[in-house]
């Protein structure tokens, strides 16, 4: 049988694949990739040209891209690939931006440790950072999160505000020269 003409059932072309057989039905439910033909008992069977729609999925989804877009730029020639591409790369930077001022954070977070506990405020904004990469938030909801942090500090009685400022106070006396301004490049965003 030539390599054109054979035919693999979904289980076969999962396992050759390394795609589920979960995927591949959710694909064909949504017209994503729709088998060549099914067996007289319905099962589904995947032609070659299947196979190399597969991978172009494979390979688009590599690069972001939602299973919308990917039906897009597969089923017609009006989708504006290059447009798409520039879109994703600009997610990806963004993502290396978030990405940089976390490494900042934990970098700080890690000096402060070596020499003493760090304040609630560090741990704070380091959880912000995390959430931050995992969401993709605005410059916007990050000014509304310091501003509510900002909040939480007013709410603190002189009893508690005095005990943080005395951590911070003999964090500080501890820290380095050195380490001192990678907080700050932290702290500002400039990792």
């Amino acid at each position: 049988m030539d390599e054109n003409e054979r035919q693999w059932t979904v289980g076969e072309l999962a396992e050759a694949t390394g795609v589920t057989v979960r995927t591949l039905h959710h694909y064909d439910e949504i017209a994503l990739l729709t088998p060549t033909s099914r067996s007289g008992a319905g099962h589904r069977r995947y032609a070659a040209a299947d196979v190399r729609r597969l991978h172009r999925i494979a390979a688009l989804r590599g690069f972001g891209f939602t299973l919308a877009q990917i039906a897009g730029v597969l089923d017609s020639g009006e989708t504006n690939v290059r447009a798409l591409v520039d879109q994703q790369l600009a997610q990806a930077e963004d993502r290396l931006v978030r990405v940089r001022r976390l490494c900042a954070s934990l970098r700080s977070v890690a000096s402060a440790l070596a020499v003493a506990d760090p304040s609630p405020e560090m741990f704070v904004q380091l959880i912000e950072g995390m959430t931050a990469m995992e969401n993709a938030y605005s410059q916007e909801e990050l000014e509304a999160m310091t501003e509510h942090r900002r909040r939480m500090t007013e709410q603190l009685t002189p009893e508690e505000f005095a005990a943080m400022a005395e951590r911070r106070r003999a964090m500080f006396e501890q820290l380095t020269p050195e380490q001192i301004e990678a907080m700050r490049r932290a702290r500002d965003g400039a990792g």
